[in-house]
């Protein structure tokens, strides 16, 4: 079984359907995930790069929003509802305001918070599990459900079978897209546009999000690594990318902007690297993300700290422009309140905002989904980690839809922007395809 007898005991001495209950545990969260995600309609996993691992198992309260003013609604429902003060609250959101369009994202709405049933955290050897009863879900129908899990065998790399690839818009079409976004840059009508393109991935075996983690998480440890499942499908992905955190009257922002791969041997690597820092087309790129964002932020903040100039952070197959914004804001600020003057960063979206936004609206064909929304957990106390979602799938039976943008400016060429998306697709690529 995957939880021990004592700690099943433990629930039961304490089991109550008035209130949570709360005990330490030595389980793994993603093993938790694992045995219970084919047993619930949802189940939520987010891995911090620092180890702190949190994981959700079904609903014991939910709310959604959509629109303009989803995060506003969703902020009225968090803060109007009597929810328990211990635990998880998992969130996540679309690009666009409305939500996703396509039926495959069926399940994923404009904004969605959820408050599992069960929930586990963990940073090192311990950690807390949380049993959250309702009228639906009394506590020993809960405790009855961890005591049949069982624990799986580590995850064994994903086989495919045979495989086939799909581009959408098709390759040249995206160049011909590229083409035109230089040309309202040249003219004055935006200053930066995040294009983004969509490979659909058909395999033979149906993958497991769930089994696909650990891998996500050995081959890119500095990144946020999540899986959100509604249904049959499952959003997963491993981004190298902060929204945003808050904890103890702090705001962090880190905004990536500016890509290279990374180069073939130590030299070539470094040589890379210094010729993205001293790149003027993409330290102009980085500039107007982080202008940007500090221009959204000191409304809301006591004071913020930006560094004079961007440091370089390497990931497995790319580099990247990066600057960690840092300000001191009321810790009784709402996240949501930060999320909604921050997305869509020009990370993802553009510069300026609206005429970005506008110009994608008409020239670009995918729906992002929740592709370059943001996932992520918020606490009672006001706490909250949101990443934005890259280096992402949706996996729904054996159909994946794997995204990857880039950044267009007046300097970009539509064969280089080309082959920054596939770097960025690779992640997911090879996890899927076995390559």
């Amino acid at each position: 079984m995957l939880f021990p007898a004592s700690e099943i005991s433990a629930l039961r001495a304490i089991s109550t359907d008035d209130g949570q209950l709360v005990i330490e545990s030595a389980v793994d969260p993603v093993d938790l995930a694992r045995a219970g995600s084919p047993l619930v309609r949802r189940t939520q996993l987010f891995c911090h790069p620092d180890g702190t691992v949190v994981a959700g198992l079904g609903a014991a309260w939910s709310a959604s929003g959509s629109g303009p003013d989803r995060f506003v609604a969703l902020q009225r429902q968090l803060t109007g509802a009597d929810l328990p003060a211990a635990g998880p609250i998992f969130a996540g959101f679309s690009f666009q305001a409305d939500g996703p369009r396509n039926s495959e994202w069926t399940g994923f709405n404009g904004a969605d918070a959820v408050v599992p049933a069960i929930s586990l955290s963990s940073h090192g050897a311990t950690g807390r599990l949380v049993v959250t009863p309702t009228v639906g879900l009394p506590a020993e129908e809960l405790i009855d459900l961890l005591a049949g899990f069982d624990k799986r065998p580590p995850a064994a790399p994903f086989d495919p079978g045979d495989h086939a690839l799909a581009a959408h818009p098709p390759s040249a079409q995206w160049r011909t897209e590229v083409q035109e976004a230089v040309g309202a840059i040249e003219q004055g009508d935006i200053s930066k546009v995040v294009l983004s393109r969509r490979v659909e991935v058909t395999t033979e075996i149906a993958p497991s999000a769930f089994e696909l983690v650990d891998h996500l998480r050995e081959a890119y440890p500095q990144c946020h690594v999540f899986v959100w499942q509604v249904g049959d499908a499952a959003f997963i992905g491993a981004t190298p990318e902060l929204l945003l955190s808050k904890a103890n009257g702090a705001v962090r922002v880190n905004p990536l902007a500016g890509t290279a791969r990374r180069g073939e041997g130590d030299a070539d690597d470094r040589a890379v690297g210094e010729a993205l820092m001293h790149s003027a087309k993409d330290r102009h790129e980085h500039a107007l993300v982080v202008d940007d964002i500090a221009a959204r932020l000191e409304p809301l903040v006591e004071s913020l700290h930006i560094p004079a100039q961007p440091s370089l952070r390497r990931m497995a197959t790319v580099q990247h422009l990066s600057t960690e914004i840092v300000g001191t804001v009321d810790s009784a600020m709402h996240p949501l309140q930060l999320v909604d003057a921050l997305h869509p960063t020009p990370a993802v979206g553009g510069t300026p905002r609206a005429a970005a936004l506008a110009f994608l609206d008409k020239i670009e064909g995918i729906d992002r989904g929740w592709y370059t929304g943001g996932i992520g957990w918020l606490t009672s106390d006001g706490a909250a980690t949101f990443a934005i979602p890259l280096r992402c799938a949706l996996i729904n039976g054996r159909t994946s839809h794997l995204y990857a943008g880039a950044g267009i400016v007046a300097e970009s060429r539509p064969e280089a922007e080309l082959e920054e998306t596939r770097l960025k697709f690779r992640p997911m690529l090879s996890v899927l395809t076995a390559s």
